[in-house]
């Protein structure tokens, strides 16, 4: 009998984690089912405990639900406890819930392993201050760069993220206006802005020559905020295509104990048609 795992959101019907994790399964000879759900705003605990009661094995959560799914969580690893957010839960026999983030390693292992990307001593900014953002703030502190920005539409909502995290790196949260004037080497939308296809109220001249523009969200066309930072001048852009590869390896690795290959699901996915 197969396990069964799927992916919480809404909207959730570009998601492409169902083919990820099913070329994660063929790949490691796992027997597992993986499907996409669609939770109502207003009842994604309950979305959650019927997958559980159908014997659901685990789920990852995706916008707006990791903060919740975060609260809803029996217990919780560190980088989850760190991160405020959970994007991969793991179900027990006895009804416990498991909540882990593996979004910072997945954005990590895209950044530097398939893009190439230095963060040590590089000055780096964040958009947004919600679940995305919550999960990559302590692995971007950990590669050492030499400062970290977060900026977000409510100044506060950056100022409380920013406060949690302690230690060497230069931390601050603002508003998207106080930016001005200040260049960055790395600018990371962890925003809905991309998957609402709106821009952002960023100032001019925020990148550095040879700055990488990021895009968590991604599309086959590029997104709107990846267009705009070309517009503004950045010398590179990625979408979070790989990233999403990155950290279902992750998730997968927490739920079935192996961690998948990801180069070969990435290429196909970029190819796809």
């Amino acid at each position: 009998m197969q396990d069964s795992y799927c992916v919480f959101g809404n909207p959730i019907a570009h998601s492409r984690s169902p083919a990820i994790h099913s070329a994660f399964a063929a790949s490691t000879g796992e027997n597992l089912n993986y499907r996409a759900i669609l939770a109502p705003l207003d009842d994604f605990a309950g979305s959650v405990r019927r997958f559980m009661a159908a014997g659901g094995r685990g789920a990852n959560v995706t916008v707006p639900f990791k903060e919740e799914a975060y609260r809803l969580s029996t217990h919780l690893s560190d980088r989850a406890r760190q991160a405020g957010a959970v994007n991969t839960l793991s179900f027990a026999a006895d009804g416990s819930i498991h909540g882990d983030n593996t979004d910072g390693a997945g954005l990590l292992a895209d950044l530097q392993d398939n893009l190439g990307c230095t963060l040590a001593g590089r000055r780096i900014l964040l958009l947004g201050a919600g679940g995305a953002a919550r999960g990559a703030v302590a692995p971007l502190l950990a590669a050492h760069p030499a400062s970290l920005y977060i900026a977000n539409r409510s100044a506060d909502k950056a100022d409380q993220l920013a406060a949690r995290f302690h230690g060497d790196v230069p931390l601050h949260g603002s508003s998207f206006a106080a930016l001005a004037g200040q260049q960055f080497d790395l600018v990371i939308n962890a925003t809905a802005a991309s998957l609402a296809g709106e821009p952002l109220p960023l100032p001019a001249g925020l990148f550095a020559p040879d700055a990488l523009a990021y895009d968590m969200m991604y599309a086959r066309d590029g997104t709107p905020f990846l267009a705009q930072a070309q517009a503004q001048g950045a010398s590179r852009c990625a979408d979070g295509l790989g990233m999403l590869v990155e950290q279902a390896a992750e998730a997968f690795f927490v739920w079935r104990g192996i961690r998948p290959a990801t180069a070969a699901v990435l290429s196909q996915l970029r190819h796809a048609p």
